[in-house]
């Protein structure tokens, strides 16, 4: 009788459940059609909003801000209800197929009735979040770490200087050390060692501030430095430094702090710095470098340190550990000659290691005998020790062979004293400027042209406005980078000027007519800058071959752009354009496209432009759908070319990345995005075998970024990356990734590729943050990591202090 009752109940229910689709408040049914409609239009414009928040944060991020927490929570609800919304759409043909009788009714009513409920549910949970006021603030600042850790170079007979001056910093009666010796002689190696020491020991410090100080003394300079260390917000920028002193001397004042002042050539004023004197009571400490025993004096030094040359025995293990033994070896009278050199060098660590270096692929004893000779004649030219460093380095450059290649190392005068040249971008400068061929690789070999090279170098010397003492007609290269140039109102005639850096000022705009008398310009950059588009007038440049304008705000390519036909090398990265339409036609001959972190994202659209640049070698880019992402691989062209790519607000089941298509890259970053598995595949997209001259690695791939990546437990894909320099795996919300390398499916993947077993064995940095599953790196690490600089794991509460150390035990100093 029970059964009776509950058949009974089931009908009724089922009754009334019907009529209540079909006739009641919900009309699920016959609302399906109108509201599928508008989940997908509500979607997309959540989507675009989710975009442009996104854009704001990256932004924020760049300059050191940390995200809110709510706007991390946001995003996170977007990227669920997208996935939810996507797995309901792909039901919506079968759904609305099943309709009748004019939409009202449904040949399977309860399942599309069901279906309906889920549509309008979403929907209302979509316009909810849609109704989010848009975030006035999306990020604040970021604790910044005590120590930014430098990398330091092999050394040799520093160790007992680095405990003497380790012991006076730590002395509570000590204030101030003052390290001194000749330029070349180990000073900033030492600095550094003491940097990175405070990093690794517990001293109690709060802060340690690291700053450069050389020849030229510019307060603003040392100021912008410590403050940069302080303060993530930019609203110093534009303080006078009266002010910038008032907000160290408040931040400093209330911190144990250690100033780590490097290359001082007179004292400097630490008051109108605004940095507190150190004393006993508080604890801090100031330690510096500099070639004079009188500014140590001057500085009120409590200790002094002096660094001297090395003695001779510890001077020729330097020189052999850089030579090498196989050199040494290839010839009897070798080992002599090297001893004979390595004393005139006479101890001094940079001399060690640039005529080490010079000398270590010197395999014929004549060239060993002919570099004695030259080293023992300029000496006379250089009597005093601390000129004598300039025979050494005329001889390397004059060791140099090709007149080209000693163009590409004076090209690097061009930079800022302390500047650090990213090296794919000065050898796309040397690519342009013809130095070495334009096969855009490390190993282009240099053309012979000599010419005179005549150079016009103001980098880094805090310029307002373009100086007029400047010597334009006669110029072949003007850098003005790393100044503070606002406007530009002249109008040069350089018929000779090849080359032109302006990139790190602050300039809004440039005046058409600045450019119509550089008709030999060759190279200019102009990234970092604050410009929003540029004239017409820019197509007066016929010749120019590369140009950049990364880290500008321009939104789109101008009529006078797209009139640059010789154009080879395009940098675009980190700009707010969003199209590159008509760029296929415009620009022809461009071989280096670079779109990474731009707001241009690779589509159909975009495809088929790119396709019609024929010769594209080096491409950079940005990808939000999985298909499109599939589509570029399968263009075997265009995706041999990729070296960076972002993945981006990507929904998928599975992404597959292939090793064959993606031969060519090196960067990949992997953003707010939910894939649940990335697969590794080595064929051919276009060719059923396995190409016998494909790799099942990327073997150039050396940063991976994955930033909020939900849905795998594990990355064991990483293998793939045997090269892999940089990992970086953070999260706001993901709780899925439990292991970096998961043991089984390692030894399922070193089956097949049984040289596939260490992982990590390049690595240089890993970072791991906010990954609250996290259980385990790996089941093994590999018993030695000689390239490990740098470990920092934040915020991941399950893993094993012990898995931790594992790898920190690695760091080299």
């Amino acid at each position: 009788m029970g059964g009776c009752v509950s058949l009974d109940l089931s009908c009724d229910q089922t009754l009334n459940q019907t009529c209540n689709c079909l006739f009641g408040d919900g009309n699920y049914i016959h609302m399906m059609k109108a509201n599928l409609e508008a989940l997908e239009t509500t979607m997309q414009e959540l989507r675009q909003r989710r975009d442009d928040l996104l854009t704001r944060v990256s932004t924020e991020e760049d300059k050191g801000l940390q995200r809110l927490a709510q706007v991390e929570g946001w995003l996170s609800r977007v990227a669920r209800i997208d996935s939810q919304v996507s797995d309901l759409l792909k039901d919506e043909p079968t759904e609305t197929k099943r309709l009748c009788l004019f939409v009202y009714c449904s040949t399977k009513c309860i399942s599309s009735c069901e279906y309906g409920k889920k549509v309008s549910k979403k929907l209302e949970e979509v316009k909810e979040l849609l109704s989010r006021k848009d975030f006035e603030k999306v990020a604040e600042k970021r604790p910044a770490p005590k120590v930014g850790k430098k990398h330091i170079q092999t050394t040799i007979g520093l160790d007992s200087m680095v405990e003497k001056a380790w012991n006076s910093i730590m002395k509570p009666e000590r204030r101030t050390l003052g390290i001194y010796g000749m330029g070349g002689v180990g000073k900033t190696t030492l600095l550094t060692h003491i940097n990175n020491k405070l990093d690794k020991e517990v001293n109690g410090f709060d802060v340690v501030i690291w700053v450069v100080v050389s020849q030229d003394l510019q307060y603003k300079g040392i100021q912008d430095q410590i403050l940069r260390r302080l303060r993530v917000d930019k609203e110093w920028e534009n303080q006078t430094e009266e002010e910038k002193a008032s907000s160290i001397d408040d931040i400093l004042g209330r911190k144990k702090f250690v100033l780590l002042l490097d290359d001082l050539w007179s004292e400097v004023d630490l008051n109108k710095i605004g940095v507190p004197r150190p004393t006993q009571e508080n604890g801090s400490k100031i330690v510096f470098t500099t070639r004079s025993k009188e500014v140590c004096s001057d500085m009120e030094a409590d200790d002094k340190l002096q660094i001297d040359c090395l003695p001779a025995n510890e001077a020729w293990e330097l020189f052999r550990s850089i030579v090498g033994e196989d050199t040494l070896k290839l010839h009897q009278d070798i080992p002599t000659l090297a001893k004979k050199i390595c004393e005139k060098c006479y101890g001094l660590p940079l001399a060690l290691n640039v005529i080490g270096k010079a000398m270590k692929y010197k395999e014929d004893v004549h060239e060993w005998r002919h570099a004695k000779k030259v080293l023992s004649t300029s000496s006379h030219e250089f009597p005093g020790m601390e000129e004598k460093i300039l025979s050494i380095l005329k001889f390397s450059y004059d060791g140099l062979k090709e007149e080209n290649v000693k163009s590409c190392f004076l090209y690097c005068s061009l930079f800022p004293e302390d500047y650090e040249i990213k090296k794919e971008e000065l050898i796309e400068y040397w690519i342009n400027e013809g130095f070495i061929n334009g096969k855009r690789d490390e190993d282009g070999r240099s053309t012979s042209a000599k010419e005179e090279e005549k150079q016009c170098v103001k980098s880094g010397v805090k310029l307002s406005c373009i100086p007029d003492d400047i010597n334009w007609s006669v110029s072949r290269r003007i850098s003005l980078m790393s100044n503070q140039i606002e406007k530009i109102s002249c109008c040069p005639e350089c018929p000779n000027l090849s080359t032109l850096f302006l990139q790190g000022n602050n300039l809004e705009g440039i005046p058409g007519e600045f450019f119509q008398f550089m008709k030999a310009l060759v190279v200019l950059d102009l990234s970092h800058n604050l410009l929003w588009e540029l004239p017409e007038e820019i197509c007066s440049l016929t010749s120019l071959q590369c140009l950049s304008l990364s880290f500008t705000f321009i939104r789109s390519l101008s009529v006078g752009l797209k009139g640059l036909r010789k154009l080879i090398s395009l940098d675009l990265e980190w700009t707010s354009l969003t199209s590159i339409d008509g760029i296929g036609t415009s620009l022809p001959n461009l071989q280096v496209l670079k779109l990474y972190h731009s707001r241009v994202y690779i589509d159909a659209r975009s495809i088929e432009e790119l396709q019609l640049l024929e010769h594209l070698k080096i491409l950079t880019g940005n990808v939000k759908d999985a298909l499109i992402l599939e589509s570029i691989q399968r263009v075997e062209r265009l995706a041999s070319c990729v070296q960076r790519l972002l993945i981006s607000g990507v929904f998928a089941e599975v992404i597959t990345l292939n090793t064959a298509a993606l031969g060519g890259l090196r960067g990949l970053e992997i953003w707010y995005s939910q894939i649940s598995e990335i697969k590794i595949d080595w064929k051919s997209k276009e060719k059923e075998d396995l190409l016998c001259n494909s790799s099942p690695y990327f073997r150039h791939l050396s940063s991976i970024f994955i930033y909020d990546l939900e849905g795998p437990k594990e990355l064991t894909w990483l293998l793939f990356a045997p090269n892999l320099k940089h990992l970086h795996v953070r999260s706001a919300r993901s709780r899925s990734v439990e292991e970096i390398i998961n043991k089984e499916k390692g030894m399922s993947i070193s089956n097949v590729h049984p040289d596939m077993t260490v992982p990590f064995r390049t690595l240089e940095s890993l970072t791991l943050e906010r990954l609250p599953e996290l259980k385990r790196i790996c089941s093994s690490p590999p018993p030695a990591l000689p390239s490990l600089k740098i470990v920092l794991v934040e915020k991941c509460p399950k893993l094993p202090e012990a898995a931790i150390r594992e790898f920190q035990r690695h760091e080299q100093e």
